[in-house]
This record gives C-alpha cells, structure tokens and sequence, in this order.
C-alpha cells in the first residue's frame, strides 16, 4: 500500500473532483509511482471522514482520466502513463452539453443549403475526370490556378506548379512536416501550440522542441538559443490567432522569425487555416522567405467544416519530397470536394462565406466581451476562440470538470502543451461550436466558476 495520503483539509467541493485532482498531482509530482496500490474506498472515507459514496465518484473520476485501475479481488492501482494524448475536445457531443471545447466557424442551416445546392449543380455537369482521373497533374491543373488567385487572399504570391491540393490542414502539415524534417530530425514549435503536433512528430520520428512565447507569439531570443545546437531543422509556427492562445504575430516580429529561420537554415511550416479571414492580415512568413516556407490552409475554418480541402505553397526545393510524400499518404486530395471549393472561388462565393463568417465572429465576440467584461482573456473579433488563463489557485483540471459537471465542456490549455515543463493553467473557449443562446450559457457558467470561492467542505462521517 502506498505511504501517500491525501489531504482532508485540502478539499473542496465537488468534493469528489478534489479528491481526484489529489492524486492526480500525487501522480504528476511522483510521490505516487506506476503500480502503487490505493487505499480501499472504506479505508480512505474513514481516513478522510468522507463518504463511501464520494470514494468512489473519485476513484470513478481517475479511471475516466486513465490514471488508475481497479483489479477484482486484488485493489485499485496507479496505471502507467498513457501513450496516445487525448484530443482536448470530447470526442461525441450530447444534447446535454453546450460544447464550447472543439474549434469551428460559426455554422447555420445557409451552410446546409449551400452544400445541397452545390452537389445538384455537381451532378447536373460533373467532369468526368473528377470520378475517372487517378494523375494529379492533370486532373488538378485548373484547380490549381484557382488555388494561385484564392492565396493572393492570404497574401501568398505563388505559381500554380508550387501548388498542391490537400484533404485540409491536418493533411498537408503532415505532408509538409515529412517533407521538412526527416525521422529523427528536431522541430522547434510554439511551447503552447498545436494539439495534434504531439502525437503526430511522434508517429512520424519527429522530436519536437518548445520555445518561449509571448503575446504575440514565438519569441525571437527563445527561438534564436534553441537553434544554436544545429538539431533543429524546422519551424512549425502558427502567427496568426488560430493558435491556442489567441496571439496575433506583429510584421516585425514575423521579419524578425523569417531571419532567425534563414540565419539557422530552418525550414518553415506555417499552418494558417484562417486564410484571408483576418481583416487586419499581416504578411505571411511565405511572402516573407518563400525560399523556405511551406504555407498551409484550407476552407474547414473559414467556409465550410465539411468542405475539407486545402491547400499547401512549396518552396521549388522541397516540390520533389511534397510530391512523394504526399503520394504516399493520400495520393491525391479528394477531387469532388476540390472540385465544389474551386467553382466556389470562382464564382466568388467562398469569399462571400468569407465575409459572412466574418460578421458573425465580431457578434460572438462582442458577446463574450460583454459576458467576460473584467476577466482578463485574450482573443481577436475575427479568431475562433478566446484563451483565458485561470491565475493562481486555480487547477485547470479542477476548472475544466467542474464546468464539465455543470454541462460545459471546455478545451484544458495543457492539451496545447509542448513539452513537460509547460504548464498554462488555461482555457481554450470555442465560440463557433455552438450556438448564441447556448454560448451565452456557457460563458456564464465561466464566469460564475470564476468568481466563485472554493468552499470549505463539511466533513461527515
């Protein structure tokens, strides 16, 4: 049995979740190792002067976080740290819960009528090639002489033969990162940055390395320091406020990251799924050392979740190794939906979404404004989301499930974490995901958890 034991005077209510958070840092700060055994939930409500009842909510809880696991006829043990990192949205969403945890544009029944239309004018004059062709070069050249036109849009100068289509972001910072940074190689990334990256460098052999940001993103010195061992061969940065903590890049600290990453021979992987959604748009690091830069965007973010499709600017010595790689993995972008963002763009509609998505993030934002009025938080009129650090006292996994237990679910700031030493204590609040009423309820359950003092618990036998 375990020679550590929680602290009764450390409660707090939910007393429950308390509990867990306990043994949770128990856990982080190594005073409860892989396999220590837990006390039963008898022994540990009398210890604690709690209910059964309470124990094992708690005990429920940890399992929940994978952090413990019970043994029939043996006990209840701390469990080995997982190997696949949780995404920091939930993964099915209930008519129970206002989800403000996962990403999205704000949606509307136009967006439904809008795809509808799109595939009845598709099936009336569909070009055989988009159901017949299995060559990329030929099946896509159109599209991608759209594609040179839409990143104009994002302040991208480029040709149609540096273009190549994606099946969204995710898909081409994949291809661009085995394209940029060879198995074994380091990346050097936002130390807060993006949830996937984890795991995904991990799959492909890829070491990642966290540098010190501020508010407008990478810092310059941290970025400098941690390439002076000549590991890193990449950069994976995201300067516009699609990141977790909502920064938005100034044009001189992007010229002065476009110098650092010639100075130090680093490929860029710029991921900027917001596209020419930024009214104030600042240069990309494309337009800034395209010699270098793998720009990456798509529509999911801007005009439409389901029109998963993108695109990815390449430098001319990096076209062989995207060609391959993205053979490899995909083949080619999946033509229908390539076929729907392209006449899109041509016909001007994509920017109307544009522009429409627009307008109705500055009305979210002007709401959560108005609701978190004296909360410090961070956010832009035309971002996604908003980032707001709990301050002192308050565990960010205590916040997260008790909002989780009032019927809010939220994004923990660790899950944007790069590396073991960070640790933001922070929310990503989504304010596309849902809808105005809904987030209105959700915000106020925020502010309402925030302005509320932990209260002391009344012990029962």
């Amino acid at each position: 049995m375990t020679k550590w034991h929680p602290d009764a005077s450390a409660l707090s209510r939910p007393v429950y979740l308390s509990l867990a958070d306990q043994v949770q840092r128990a856990i982080t700060q190594g005073q409860l190792a892989v396999g220590d055994q837990l006390p039963t939930h008898r022994q540990l409500a009398d210890e604690l002067g709690i209910s059964v009842q309470t124990v094992s909510r708690a005990y429920e809880e940890l399992i929940r976080r994978g952090l413990i696991s019970g043994e029939t006829g043996r006990g209840t043990f701390i469990r080995a740290a997982q190997t696949e990192v949780d995404p920091p949205y939930i993964p099915q969403r209930t008519d129970e819960v206002i989800d403000l945890s996962i990403l999205k544009p704000v949606c509307e029944p136009l967006h439904v009528e809008a795809m509808r239309q799109a595939l009845v004018e598709l099936s009336a004059s569909l070009p055989p090639a988009v159901v017949l062709s299995f060559r990329p070069n030929t099946l896509f050249a159109r599209h991608r002489a759209t594609a040179v036109s839409w990143l104009r849009h994002c302040g991208v100068e480029t040709t149609a033969a540096n273009v190549t289509l994606t099946n969204g972001a995710t898909a081409g910072m994949t291809i661009a990162l085995m394209a940029a940074a060879p198995p074994g190689s380091t990346v050097v990334t936002e130390e807060v940055g993006h949830h996937t990256l984890l795991p995904l460098a991990s799959y492909l052999g890829i070491k990642l390395r966290g540098v010190a940001i501020d508010e407008e993103g990478i810092r310059p010195d941290a970025l400098d320091a941690a390439c002076r061992d000549g590991t890193a061969k990449a950069l994976f940065v995201m300067p516009n406020p699609i990141n977790a903590t909502a920064t938005h890049m100034g044009e001189t600290r992007r010229a002065e990251i476009a110098r650092l990453a010639q100075r130090h021979n680093l490929s860029i992987v710029e991921n900027d799924p917001l596209g020419p959604l930024l009214s104030d748009r600042r240069p990309p690091l494309a337009a800034l050392a395209p010699e270098r830069t793998l720009y990456v965007t798509s529509f999911t973010k801007t005009v439409m979740p389901g029109l998963r499709t993108g695109y990815l600017v390449v430098p001319d010595r990096l076209l062989a190794a995207v060609t391959n790689r993205h053979l490899v993995t995909n083949w080619i972008a999946t033509p229908i939906v390539a076929e729907i963002a392209t006449r899109w763009v041509e016909s001007g509609f994509a920017m109307e979404m544009v522009e429409w998505q627009r307008k109705a993030l500055h009305r979210r934002h002007a709401l959560a404004a108005e609701i978190l009025k004296g909360i410090p938080h961070r956010s832009h009129p035309e971002g996604l989301h908003l980032w707001l650090p709990l301050g002192e006292g308050r565990p960010e996994a205590t916040f997260v499930s008790h909002a989780r237990h009032q019927g809010v679910a939220l994004a923990p700031g660790s899950a944007f974490a790069i590396g073991p030493g960070t640790r933001p204590d922070a929310l990503r609040v989504s304010i596309g995901s849902t809808t105005e009423a809904e987030l209105h309820a959700g915000l106020r359950v925020i502010v309402n958890l925030l302005n509320s003092d932990p209260e002391p618990v009344l012990l029962a036998i």
